[in-house]
């Protein structure tokens, strides 16, 4: 039997990217997203309920992360999950599952937290000579 491990998140940036490098030179920015759930509560009315996921983004596609998002952003986010488990200087040893990101997608616009617009931006993507990226077909770009 085959193993599937894959994650699809669509959400938003509680806090800016982290951006880092391994001794080696390679970038890994760290994104945390808040994802909402809805639901019902006691009373019958409806609620969000976020939720909040860890994410890793190596390379290229790191550095365009810290580069182009910040806090509030929406991003689209297709990745797997990782676990790890590491011990503390105090000797603790902890554990956490996160998403290792192979693709995000940035949503909405750089000037606000909201908005429509956006792009794809795959690892190995570089910019036009204005400095932007290429962005996935919208449907005006799809000649049938």
């Amino acid at each position: 039997m085959a193993a599937i491990n894959r994650v699809v998140l669509v959400g938003n940036l509680t806090k800016d990217p982290e951006l880092r490098h391994t001794p080696s030179g390679t970038a890994v920015c760290n994104l945390r997203l808040a994802v909402n759930t809805r639901r019902k509560d006691e009373t019958g009315q409806w609620v969000d309920k976020p939720n909040y996921f860890d994410i890793t983004v190596w390379g290229n596609q790191g550095e365009r992360c810290a580069q182009y998002l910040s806090k509030g952003r929406p991003v689209g986010v297709d990745g797997r999950l990782e676990w790890r488990e590491w011990e503390t200087p105090e000797g603790n040893k902890r554990q956490a599952v996160e998403v290792v990101a192979d693709t995000v997608q940035f949503l909405g616009s750089r000037g606000d937290g909201e908005g429509s617009g956006g792009g794809y931006i795959p690892a190995d993507a570089t910019p036009t000579p204005a400095g932007d990226f290429p962005t996935s077909p919208t449907d005006d770009d799809i000649p049938f």
